[in-house]
């Protein structure tokens, strides 16, 4: 059967929610946005029956459009509804709803001007950092590997920090596992377009990588949380020609457990605190596994709120936001580690220059698990935001700057952007 188009396949779902949600409240009682944005949650059936009246077109209490607009992605509420719906779905189709007032041409530029600056910021930053040689392992020309046991979706902004990429790569290799890589902006999930309301612009992205990656193997699996809510959760159930299951590839690692241990023989002799979000269910357990496994290393529990799928979903709460990173980093400080270790990209664009401040290093957990298996890759991310300076920056990046053949206006707008902006 033929996928309807992306808009009207989300039509058909919102319509679901409509005839299953009885407006119990579940969602509500277990979302910690309510209390964190101080939306006075005591009737927990009426906050969420103005979603609904949202979803329908009608004017919805402003504690609903607000609890709407302030969700992180927890996926605290999908275990807990009783009636088949996924409130964080319905709440994403509650913001959307607000998105497409605005008029069409609006949301096109929107979505058009955001999908723009990721593409520069994510060519710039990862020409920044790698050579030619090391630049080609992301294109997408490895999908031609006919003998990849699964295919690695990275997304578009995981190139940002392609530390962590290349060590997903290794690692894989140490497992003997063959593989071949998807992704980049040619092979976005569509969010950002989603994000501003043009459905049109969106669905046509989502749709083309959908099937590319439908085609690229029976294993897929990704990094990107965001990818994998946004195809997961948005594209993908409403795409009825097209069967694809996308695996997060912490899970999958950890799946591998029995195989990656024996091959973890350096020990790592560190305390390590992890900078945790719950959004894509079982990943966060699985980095704890992966770490505990590690000879030597010490892992500590910093017992800190798990919100969000990854640090830009708090961007809607700034100061909420600023308050969670100040409690963890004390916390971290409290507890005497020697190492704050996060798994997303995005996180460790946010938190790596706090180890400045701080008496710990900021890594991502990978490293950790690189440094066991005995090879390392440089963090040079980290490496030009500790700088501080624009300058500075370029200077250091004078070779590949040149060897990438980028322009020195870019190059320093995307630094103080994408870089010393974040």
């Amino acid at each position: 059967m033929d996928s309807l188009p992306f808009e009207q396949a989300l039509d058909v779902r919102i319509a679901e929610v409509l005839d299953r949600c009885t407006s119990c409240g579940a969602c509500v009682e277990v979302c910690p946005m309510p209390a964190a944005t101080g939306i006075d949650a005591t009737d927990p059936r009426g906050l969420a029956s103005g979603v609904l009246a949202l979803l329908r077109g009608d004017e919805p209490p402003a504690a609903s459009a607000r609890w709407a607009a302030v969700c992180t992605g927890s996926g605290h509420c999908i275990p807990a509804c009783r009636y088949g719906v996924n409130p964080r779905f319905m709440l994403a189709m509650a913001r959307l709803t607000q998105a497409k007032q605005k008029a069409p041409d609006d949301r096109r530029r929107t979505g058009f001007e955001r999908f723009t600056g990721m593409t520069t910021g994510v060519r710039v930053l990862s020409r920044l950092q790698l050579p030619p040689d090391l630049l080609a392992r992301f294109r997408p020309e490895r999908d031609s590997n006919d003998k990849a046991d699964v295919a690695f979706y990275t997304g578009c902004n995981l190139l940002k920090t392609p530390h962590i990429a290349l060590l997903c790569f290794d690692i894989m290799e140490a497992l003997g596992i063959q593989y071949r890589v998807i992704g980049g902006p040619s092979h976005c999930c569509g969010v950002l377009q989603f994000r501003a309301g043009d459905l049109a612009t969106s669905g046509r992205i989502a749709y083309r990588t959908v099937e590319r990656l439908a085609g690229a193997g029976d294993r897929v699996l990704s990094w990107c949380p965001t990818c994998q809510v946004q195809l997961g959760e948005m594209v993908i159930p409403g795409k009825t020609d097209t069967k694809l299951e996308l695996e997060p590839f912490l899970l999958f690692l950890a799946s591998r457990l029995d195989d990656l241990r024996p091959l973890l023989r350096n020990p790592v002799r560190k305390r390590v605190g992890l900078h945790e979000h719950p959004g894509v269910a079982g990943v966060t357990d699985a980095a704890r596994t992966i770490l505990q496994a590690i000879p030597g290393l010490e892992f500590v529990d910093l017992e800190q709120p798990r919100i969000g799928w990854m640090c830009n979903t708090l961007n809607a709460v700034p100061a909420y936001k600023r308050q969670l990173h100040q409690n963890q980093l004390e916390a971290a400080a409290d507890a005497g580690v020697t190492t704050l270790a996060g798994i997303y990209h995005a996180c460790h664009r946010e938190l790596c220059s706090h180890e400045m401040d701080w008496p710990f290093e900021v890594v991502n957990f990978l490293e950790l698990v690189g440094e066991s298996l005995g090879f390392a890759r440089p963090d040079l991310f980290k490496r030009l935001k500790l700088m501080q300076d624009v300058d500075a920056i370029l200077s250091d990046a004078a070779p590949l700057i040149e060897t990438n053949h980028i322009a020195l206006d870019e190059a320093r707008s995307v630094i103080l952007a994408d870089l010393l902006g974040e």
